[in-house]
């Protein structure tokens, strides 16, 4: 029992950093600052499956995949650099970071860019490929599960926290955030490229 809770602690940890919960609710608040509580839930909710799905896809058949296609995770890690830059690109210029109106549209970022690759990004699939190569699988999802449960608790209390800062403090603070984001984005594509040169 003291062997599983060490190794459930040891695998906990490196996903817990790599899918980063706290770091992620502002960018949430974001993105669904102009949704309503519903909205937002549904959309915490369909983060979470997309998240599950492409972390749960990935330990069952990501290694053969990257394979057979020949992609490494520093591709993955370009990708998802590239398309967080757009994102927040055109969110720091027309304030939106897609067409809201269109309610598939608005519905859609609990896919792209939130559930991947925003929850379950390069970072966290490399961590789960690194992993499942020491600890035995069983662990491992436990841990990755674990991680998305306190993803998604936090994310249900972004209405609590929209109702405190009020909806102007969180458009204020969704600029600095969304600014934040384009930097990271660069940091990834860059990390990418220095990957590859080296």
């Amino acid at each position: 029992m003291a062997d599983i809770i060490r190794e459930l602690a040891l695998t906990f940890v490196p996903l817990f950093v790599a899918m980063d919960p706290v770091g992620n609710l502002p960018i949430f608040l974001a993105f669904t600052q102009q949704g309503t509580a519903t909205h937002r839930k549904k959309t915490a909710n369909l983060a979470m499956l997309t998240a599950f799905g492409v972390g749960l896809l990935f330990v069952a058949v990501g290694k053969a995949i990257f394979s057979l296609l020949g992609i490494e995770v520093t591709d993955v890690l370009m990708a998802g650099g590239i398309i967080l830059l757009v994102l927040a690109i055109r969110y720091l210029i027309t304030g939106k970071s897609l067409e809201t109106e269109d309610v598939s549209a608005s519905e859609m970022i609990g896919v792209v860019p939130l559930g991947t690759p925003l929850v379950v990004g390069p970072a966290v699939l490399a961590a789960l490929l690194l992993l499942m190569g020491r600890y035995h699988i069983a662990i491992v999802l436990s841990s990755f599960v674990l991680n998305l449960v306190i993803q998604w608790a936090l994310f249900r209390q972004a209405t609590r926290i929209v109702a405190f800062l009020g909806r102007t403090g969180v458009a204020a603070i969704s600029k600095v955030i969304m600014l934040l984001l384009a930097a990271i984005a660069v940091k990834m594509i860059r990390e990418g490229i220095l990957t590859i040169l080296g």
